[in-house]
């Protein structure tokens, strides 16, 4: 593996537009080694990086194989773990990912699989799919007149998943490699591959094509339409719906060097590459961005500690009384202000004790005394408004007042409530358990008011990849609404919407207001 060899490791090089300003991360420094890397191709959960190595003595065929497939893991703390060959997807040939279907529970690869005699007799693509232990074996897919006679393939699948941009040396070719574009057909098979034309490709190699979100811009290597290196990276306008009529390609300045660049694809705020640029000739994957690279490229942080109310000491408290603590405050109307009568109930979480007391009438005072030692959650319940829970640790050896007030909101449309204890697995929409008293409350309150409906919302801070993050709250949307349904709750009484970090209510630059943003809420639209 890596550890065995002397590793040059690259420091990310984050060059930003306009200002001539770049700033060194190491966070590839795991990916990069004294290898080629080529072919970066991010997965649509954003949390892992595939690649193609060259001549790795780790690959299925040696040193002697042109290129494996590996893949890095995102990590907590916003680094690219140590990468692993994908065994499943490999052969002695040559192996690179294409992109990914189905929201990246199908994977796209270069060059067919299935051999005769030792031998693939067969050119185009392949796809597997997703198991719980990695990758299924590949499959081949049939395109129509595929031929490639290039040991460089390249390749990248539109965001719709119906145009198949591809670098072929093929039927048409004007010198070494040229670009091709497949479209996809209305019974899902791939048309043949046809010739962009003579202003995209020229005599030299045009190569590592991508194709935007619209299927309107191309980006692209090539070593055919000048530039400061060995290749560099060009983009062009597609100007009708022949696939033959392009703008005259121009190079990204801001990113090219005197060394070779390939690979190039935009994920939002950020774009993947490979470069040869002071890595002794091999190539390296780099990022280019104009963003701090922590606020773009980093697994989401953990999810914040459940709040467990404060303890206010008062001191000349009778002797008889030290193992207790007492309780006390007011319940109010959020909006008015006003008392409201209420029913607070203390519940040991790791003991049976359990007491409740109401508010009184006339100022929504409560007050009451637990053990001086334990973990409780505190509830408080009213008609006609939304009901609070609430974690208290008690930990001392002495009496403590302590000063909890309460204010409820009154149940009416339009009413959105935070569900600040609500919380879920990093990175994933898996609700964690502690979360589920938070989620009967919710429960509890539409069985009590049958004609509730009610429109859940799913937030982020702005850390990480933004459509992922709108990805992963939708996500956590659906995994609460299923809750309240397994619950009991009609499923059309819950409408839902993830918002990734398009609202936030706190600051996002500082670490202690951020969490604020990672967020789940509900308002009420019909009571």
């Amino acid at each position: 593996m890596i550890k065995n060899f002397c590793v040059l490791f690259l420091m990310l090089v984050i060059s930003t537009s306009g200002m001539g300003q770049s700033q060194d991360k190491n966070i590839l420094a795991a990916v990069n080694s004294q290898y080629d890397e080529i072919n970066p191709v991010l997965s649509p959960d954003g949390q892992k990086l595939y690649f193609t190595r060259r001549n790795h003595p780790a690959n299925v065929g040696g040193i002697r194989d042109e290129g494996d497939i590996w893949v890095s893991t995102l990590t907590d703390d916003h680094q690219w773990s140590e990468p692993q060959n994908v065994k499943e997807l490999n052969s002695r040939n040559w192996n690179g990912v294409i992109g990914f279907e189905d929201g990246g529970e199908t994977i796209v690869l270069h060059n067919h699989y299935k051999e005769e005699n030792g031998i693939v007799r067969t050119q185009g693509i392949s796809t597997a799919k997703k198991t719980r232990k990695g990758w299924s074996a590949p499959q081949d897919v049939n395109i129509p007149y595929f031929k490639n006679l290039s040991d460089n393939p390249g390749g990248y699948l539109s965001k719709d998943e119906q145009v198949l941009v591809m670098s072929l040396e093929s039927y048409g070719t004007r010198g070494a490699e040229d670009i091709y574009v497949c479209l996809r057909k209305p019974d899902g098979s791939w048309g043949d591959p046809k010739n962009l034309g003579s202003t995209i490709n020229t005599e030299f190699q045009e190569f590592t094509p991508y194709i935007s979100d619209d299927n309107k811009t191309l980006y692209f290597a090539s070593n055919g339409h000048g530039g400061k290196g060995s290749s560099d990276i060009f983009v062009s306008e597609r100007l009708d719906n022949t696939w033959q009529n392009w703008s005259e390609p121009k190079g990204l300045q801001v990113l090219n060097t005197k060394g070779r660049e390939t690979g190039y694809r935009i994920y939002d705020d950020f774009a993947l590459y490979a470069s040869t640029i002071n890595s002794d000739g091999y190539s390296d994957i780099r990022f280019y961005t104009e963003k701090p690279i922590d606020s773009i490229m980093m697994a989401e942080p953990e999810a914040p500690e459940e709040p467990v109310v404060q303890i206010k000491e008062v001191t000349d408290v009778p002797e008889s009384r030290a193992n207790q603590v007492t309780m006390y405050g007011k319940v109010l109307n959020k909006d008015s202000r006003q008392s409201i009568n209420a029913i607070v109930t203390v519940s040991g979480t790791e003991t049976e004790f359990k007491k409740e007391v109401t508010t009184a009438a006339e100022n929504g005072y409560y007050s009451l005394s637990i053990p001086a030692s334990g973990k409780y959650e505190v509830r408080v319940d009213a008609p006609g408004y939304i009901s609070q829970r609430e974690n208290l640790e008690v930990n001392t050896g002495e009496m403590k007042l302590v000063e909890i007030n309460y204010n409820l909101q009154p149940i009416s449309v339009g009413t959105k409530v935070h569900l600040k204890n609500v919380l879920f697995e990093q990175s994933k929409p898996t609700i964690l358990e502690s979360s589920y008293q938070e989620l009967d409350l919710v429960v509890d309150l539409m069985k009590q008011n049958p004609d509730m409906k009610i429109r859940l919302e799913g937030h982020t801070d702005n850390r990480g990849i933004p459509k992922y993050n709108v990805k992963l709250s939708k996500a956590r949307v659906e995994a609460v609404k299923d809750y309240l349904v397994d619950h009991g709750i009609a499923s059309k009484r819950i409408s839902g919407k993830g918002y990734g970090g398009s609202k936030p209510i706190a600051d996002n630059d500082d670490p202690m207001t951020r969490k604020l943003n990672r967020r789940v809420e509900f308002t009420i639209m019909k009571n």
